[in-house]
């Protein structure tokens, strides 16, 4: 048996390990490891060493744990509650109001945490209740909350989108500045959504009351309140993402000032105490050392594959088999779609990503188009039933009463809303590069 079909052999016994449980990190390090000692020479496992280190000194995965330490700050610093509260009053006199304001909510959460998680946990336990309570129909509400909450893969400052920049050598900036029209056009068309449902069904978003939002309005810290709950994170936005977009810093560097402007914001809602600063170093500590540790992991993947000659094949085998380039990445955008529903999108990054770059650079493929491609193919199969995470982290807080065919029924207008705007993306690339050239005014 040549050595090619031995690395895809390998490729597909990580899949099949990962899917019955073992651990990510060592099923592709271990099992690497393993098909190299049996079938190459040991000298070949001699640049392992150096690539470690070249991750580990890699300047740009150093935004990954200030980005994560960002977005459990403003988890903890309870600036979820207070933005939903004063978004729901605004939009109090608009029918879907409330449902608006969790999308909104959501997207500005997305823009400062980049953390799917805890968004979606967060908007679960703070608006569902409520929507709920003023009569939502519990499949818009649902819905509406699994959706805003997933924007956090695809709106920049996005941890996804630092880690596909870092494994495919594209640059994060642009990667952040190409997102960021594609996220607000998903954020529209749920908004549009939201009008439209809630003009055709009354029943299921029920307007608040007129006295409840006249004491909002005329209470003596409305104003405040506003300021606290909108400006604030809008400034630590701007000061984000920003910075990167007008080239007076990298991400890494930017990631740094908005974890300092997160810990400024918690001090600043009265949350910042030493058993909050603990659990949010923990939190941090243990989100970035999984991730490192599947990166060492999927780094003694690639090399091994590579070695083995996978990548050489998977070239030949898609120039033999006279596959366009569209097709080809159809192929490739199915299997990761397919792949999300069991495995998270780190994996995916890391196991599936730097096999098949090789092949598409060959083909002269936009490497840059393809990360948007891939970013919101992975945030359309997070929402996508029976599978999706998102929906699993929002019946986990969900009250008893929220079945699984409500999360279901809920989430599938939001999911072809995501399709339409991924095939929108493939046909028409420009869309990217007209984000980019809006938004990236460093050139």
């Amino acid at each position: 048996m040549s050595l090619e079909i031995l690395a895809l052999i390998l490729f597909i016994s990580v899949f099949i390990l990962i899917l019955y449980g073992y651990p990510v990190a060592f099923t592709l390090g271990g099992l690497s490891i393993l098909y190299a000692l049996c079938f190459l020479e040991f000298s070949s496992l001699e640049a392992l060493p150096s690539r470690f280190m070249g991750v580990l000194t890699n300047y740009n995965l150093i935004a990954v744990p200030l980005f994560i330490f960002m977005g459990i700050m403003l988890e903890k610093s309870g600036l979820a509650e207070s933005l939903l509260d004063t978004m729901a009053m605004l939009f109090g006199k608009l029918r879907g109001g409330l449902a608006i304001s969790v999308v909104i909510v959501g997207t500005l959460l997305a823009a400062s945490t980049g953390i799917v998680g805890a968004t979606v946990v967060t908007m679960g336990f703070i608006s569902l209740p409520t929507m709920l309570k003023r009569g939502y129909q519990p499949e818009l509400a649902t819905g509406a909350i699994a959706a805003s909450g997933t924007l956090g893969q695809i709106i920049p400052p996005s941890v996804v989108l630092v880690l596909l920049g870092s494994t495919m050598n594209i640059n994060i900036g642009d990667l952040f500045a190409g997102a960021l029209l594609p996220g607000l056009l998903m954020v529209v068309a749920y908004i549009l959504y939201i009008i439209i449902y809630a003009r055709l069904n009354p029943k299921a978003a029920p307007l608040i009351p007129k006295e409840e939002f006249r004491q909002f309005t005329e209470s003596s810290g409305y104003w405040k309140k506003v300021f606290k709950a909108f400006v604030l994170p809008m400034l630590l936005i701007m000061a984000v993402l920003g910075s990167i977009f007008l080239g007076w810093a990298t991400s890494t560097e930017a990631a740094g000032v908005g974890a300092l402007g997160a810990s400024l914001m918690t001090i600043g809602q009265g949350k910042f105490k030493l058993p909050v600063l603990k659990s949010v170093m923990q939190g941090t500590t243990h989100l970035t050392c999984m991730v490192f540790v599947i990166l060492l992991g999927a780094t003694t993947f690639s090399l091994v594959f590579r070695e083995m000659g996978g990548d050489r094949y998977l070239v030949e085998f898609v120039e033999n088999s006279n596959l366009t380039t569209g097709q080809f990445l159809f192929l490739v955008m199915l299997v990761m779609f397919v792949a999300g529903f069991f495995i998270d999108f780190i994996e995916i990054i890391f196991i599936i990503v730097p096999v098949v770059v090789p092949v598409f650079i060959r083909l002269n493929v936009d490497l840059l188009w393809l990360g948007i491609l891939i970013g919101v193919n992975l945030q359309t199969s997070f929402l996508t039933p029976p599978f999706g995470f998102s929906l699993f982290y929002l019946k986990g807080v969900a009250p008893p009463e929220i079945t699984t065919g409500h999360l279901y029924r809920g989430i599938l207008p939001f999911v072809l809303i995501q399709i339409t705007i991924l095939a929108l993306l493939f046909f028409f690339p420009e869309i990217i590069h007209f984000s980019i050239g809006m938004f990236k005014f460093d050139k």
